[in-house]
């Protein structure tokens, strides 16, 4: 079993950043390609970015190009999103996601663990 624990969620202004962590438990998180996923009141969980065990091309939805990095501390079982230049369409719950393929390609459904969330609001 592999648990998820995402923390740095938080309110910001229009323009601002923020990183998101999410810490896992067990020795097999280099196995897993990790991701970040959001769900907005009303809306479906919508794939925001991923990357693989290796940290080698990480993939994002439009949306978040050239404004999201996603990356990964393997020593520290950890996985990070730095968001900057946030606008009021990012507000969300995000959520950490592992699975154990590839990170292309990334359904919600295709996933095999989830963590809890963390709220994001960007006030305009």
């Amino acid at each position: 079993q592999v648990h998820l624990v995402e923390s740095g969620g938080g309110l910001v202004q229009a323009g601002g950043s923020l990183r998101l962590s999410c810490a896992t438990s067990g020795p097999i998180f280099r196995l897993y390609a990790m991701g970040w996923f959001r769900q907005a009141p009303g809306k479906e969980r919508e794939f925001v970015a991923a990357i693989n065990w290796n940290a080698v091309n990480p993939y994002y939805a439009d949306s978040v190009k050239g404004r999201f990095t996603i990356s990964r501390d393997n020593a520290k079982n950890t996985v990070y999103l730095d968001m900057s230049s946030l606008i009021p369409e990012d507000t969300a719950i995000y959520y950490c996601a592992a699975r154990g393929m590839f990170a292309s390609n990334w359904r919600a459904d295709q996933t095999d663990y989830w963590g809890q969330g963390t709220q994001v609001t960007v006030s305009s």
